[in-house]
């Protein structure tokens, strides 16, 4: 086992003191950076998430080129319903489709939920070699979708703003709903924690569209699920839970088997705080338009930004992916003002 040089991500998570917040951002690796767009120019979407090889210089990158305190290995959500027997296209700048969607009962009987390992194996493969090339540098984190971001997906097709046949799907097939976010549930565990066994040091639990919901819609379709997925994986390794847009369920989920809670910038530092009861790590919540703005400006809302959380138990990110058109030294820029902050 290689020791860790920069272990301030897991020690935030564990509720240990640190000396500066620790951080990296949601979609680091990839989109804005000059070397990964060389890598899109030559292979599409899915060679580069399946190609552990590529997969690990673009997980790489970040670390060396922004100096984040963790890696995130690159992959996709949509990983999962490919393993589960459904196909995935993306295009480049549109998204992905999922040309086949969940209509009926017999669709979702013919989902597969078994051998994710040996389904998803270039994901560990890639776990494993982007573990052994930081060499114990900083962190690895892996991750999923959340069973109801998943859903949204194989029932609606593709992306959407409002998400009304997945919510139609919900509310008028009840119990077809719950068969198919558990049979997303159990494979999203299956597939965490054999990346857990593959190299990721701690876990992050992507609900992107979980802010679609109502809080009472919440509780039913999105809460248990992720309760469930924190539960299995508190033996294995921190869990982070990001439900987007879901600021009401900061205080249920505060009290689960979850390390840390990501949050978008639609809620105050305090507020989270306040409904968390200071009790759990807080991740978040730059809005990454800002790093749009100039330099200076970028530096001063970083230090407020930590200043309202507080230094401890936090973790300094954006409230959602970096944007492919951020110059790269506000990128660095967010990275160095949270390096540079003294408590």
């Amino acid at each position: 086992m290689t020791l860790l040089k920069n272990d301030l991500l897991l020690r935030a998570l564990r509720n240990e003191k640190v000396e500066r917040p620790p951080v990296w951002m949601m979609r680091q690796a990839g989109r804005y950076l000059p070397d990964y767009i060389k890598l899109r120019e030559k292979y599409d979407f899915f060679t580069r998430v399946q190609t552990p090889a590529l997969a690990t210089e673009i997980t790489l990158q970040p670390v060396d080129q922004i100096g984040v305190d963790a890696a995130i290995i690159f992959s996709d959500i949509l990983v999962i319903p490919q393993a589960m027997g459904l196909t995935v296209l993306l295009e480049e700048n549109k998204g992905p489709v999922l040309p086949k969607t969940i209509i009926s009962k017999a669709d979702v009987d013919a989902l597969i939920t078994e051998g994710v390992e040996e389904s998803l194996s270039y994901v560990m493969q890639a776990l494993s070699l982007t573990k052994s090339a930081l060499n114990g540098r900083v962190p690895l984190i892996g991750f999923a979708g959340a069973p109801w971001t998943i859903f949204c997906y194989m029932i609606e097709g593709k992306g959407s703003k409002t998400w009304e046949k997945a919510k139609q799907f919900a509310y008028t097939q009840t119990a077809l709903t719950h068969e198919l976010l558990q049979k997303i549930t159990t494979i999203t565990i299956a597939y965490l924690k054999a990346q857990v066994k593959a190299g990721a040091d701690t876990l992050q639990v992507f609900d992107s569209w979980s802010g679609a919901l109502s809080p009472a819609d919440f509780k039913v379709l999105a809460q248990p699920y992720l309760l469930q997925i924190a539960d299995a994986l508190k033996e294995d390794a921190p869990v982070i839970l990001f439900p987007k847009g879901s600021w009401y369920a900061l205080k249920d989920l505060s009290n689960s088997s979850a390390s840390g809670l990501g949050i978008d910038w639609c809620v105050s530092p305090e507020m989270a705080r306040e409904l968390t009861g200071n009790k759990i790590t807080l991740q978040g919540n730059f809005d990454p338009a800002k790093l749009l703005a100039p330099i200076p400006e970028i530096k001063k809302s970083v230090i407020e930004m930590i200043n309202s959380f507080g230094a401890q138990k936090y973790i300094a990110n954006l409230g959602h992916g970096i944007t492919p058109n951020i110059p790269v030294d506000h990128a660095r820029a967010f990275v160095d003002a949270v390096k540079e902050y003294s408590i």
